[in-house]
């Protein structure tokens, strides 16, 4: 029997090339210039286009740590995007395993992220921090009856026990009194922005908030922000950071249907 005609040995043949993962730096509406900021690890950043929307990414890097080069790379591709227009900013290190599926998400998710883009559009995010001011505690004792009740006894008889609840005591008063300023302090920049997002606190770090602001409102808020320190300062210590991208404001995908 004749042997039918064979193609190349499979050994021979070539393995077919796997699927790229890629770097994820925004979302923005279709139509923006590509940045021309060199991406993580040195890449070169493009654009994939769908349904309106486009994703600006780079290629994966092997091996991908939060080094600060990296760091500032992913934000100076961020900075040109934001330049342009409204951008939904992606975290350090957000992969897509591949085109397709970036392009598909983007397809499924088109009417989420755009109405996302809409929202942040002619908006920037700025971060207050308030954390606790130890050196106020003689003035807190004099007001509070119970502070000053113990730091009496404790000066009477004084001994190790009675000085570390009296410091105890005081700490916990000096971190009330903080937290109570950081209260205050939201309720009067709150109205002046768009949305706030509460942020993961301590208790020397009193206050983490983000806010959501119109560009034009921004040179108010940071007036709001420097009449509430001076009224609290010698509780909270205050700080601002940003323009940042939206981070803080930004879900990716919509939430899941329940039942799904």
């Amino acid at each position: 029997m004749t042997a039918p005609a064979t193609t190349a040995p499979e050994a021979a043949r070539e393995p077919a090339a796997a699927p790229k993962a890629l770097y994820v730096y925004g979302i923005a509406p279709a139509g923006i210039r590509t940045p021309r900021s060199h991406g993580v690890d040195g890449a070169t950043v493009r654009l994939l286009t769908e349904s309106g929307l486009c994703a600006a990414v780079s290629a994966a890097p092997p091996r991908l740590r939060p080094r600060r080069r990296d760091l500032l790379a992913h934000q100076a591709v961020l900075d040109e995007l934001a330049a342009q227009g409204p951008v939904l900013p992606m975290r350090f290190a957000v992969l897509s395993p591949r085109t397709d599926t970036l392009l598909a998400q983007l397809r499924s998710d088109a009417d989420h992220l755009t109405r996302q883009l809409e929202d942040v559009r002619g908006c920037v995010e700025l971060n207050v921090k308030g954390t606790v001011v130890p050196g106020h505690f003689a003035d807190l004792v004099r007001r509070d009856d119970k502070l000053r009740n113990l730091a009496l006894r404790t000066r009477r008889r004084p001994d190790y026990e009675a000085n570390v609840r009296l410091g105890e005591a005081i700490a916990l008063g000096v971190r009330r009194e903080a937290r109570r300023a950081a209260r205050e302090v939201v309720d009067r920049l709150a109205p002046l922005a768009v949305r706030t997002v509460q942020g993961t606190t301590d208790d020397e770090q009193v206050l983490s908030a983000s806010f959501l602001l119109r560009e034009g409102d921004e040179p108010r808020f940071r007036q709001a922000v420097a009449e509430r320190s001076r009224a609290c300062g010698d509780r909270l210590a205050l700080s601002v950071t940003g323009p940042l991208p939206c981070y803080s404001f930004v879900d990716p995908r919509p939430a899941t249907p329940a039942g799904r």
